[in-house]
């Protein structure tokens, strides 16, 4: 099984960014859990981040074909991009939504999320572990599928 796992605008900056919503560990740090994770399930990970909401677009469309499922934290961008959910829609591969900070306790306008319209499984305000529970929740799926 191959899972790709997609992070949003300024998720690059974790440790740095609002360290009080975010938390001190790094994008490096989330990165190594991941691919750790990857490794005791027994899968393949892809991980990709991006600042540009095309080349998020773009990363899934080319998902299709080569990847067996996708774990999503869009950042800002799930607020606001209705080009991720129709990627996400178009590609038809089963996906997870994650958010390291309760996104449903912050702002309004935070509480809205396109790109989890596609999406069959959410990881909301959970840190770091969300990533890790979506790849679980993938891999049990896709496992259960063969």
């Amino acid at each position: 099984m191959k899972i790709l796992v997609i992070n949003g605008p300024n998720l690059n900056m974790l440790g740095i960014r609002e360290p009080g919503i975010y938390g001190k560990n790094t994008y490096e740090d989330l990165c190594r859990m991941i691919r750790e994770k990857a490794s005791e399930l027994g899968v393949e990970v892809s991980l990709y981040q991006s600042n540009y909401e095309g080349d998020i677009v773009t990363r899934i469309q080319q998902a299709l074909g080569q990847e067996d499922a996708i774990v999503i934290n869009p950042a800002a961008y799930t607020h606001t991009s209705i080009a991720i959910l129709d990627a996400l829609k178009a590609v038809h591969l089963p996906a997870a939504e994650v958010h390291i900070s309760d996104v449903n306790k912050r702002e309004p306008f935070r509480q809205v999320s396109y790109a989890g319209m596609a999406c069959e499984a959410h990881y909301i305000g959970l840190g770091f572990e969300g990533y890790l529970r979506a790849m679980e929740y993938l891999a049990e799926k896709y496992a259960r599928s063969e």
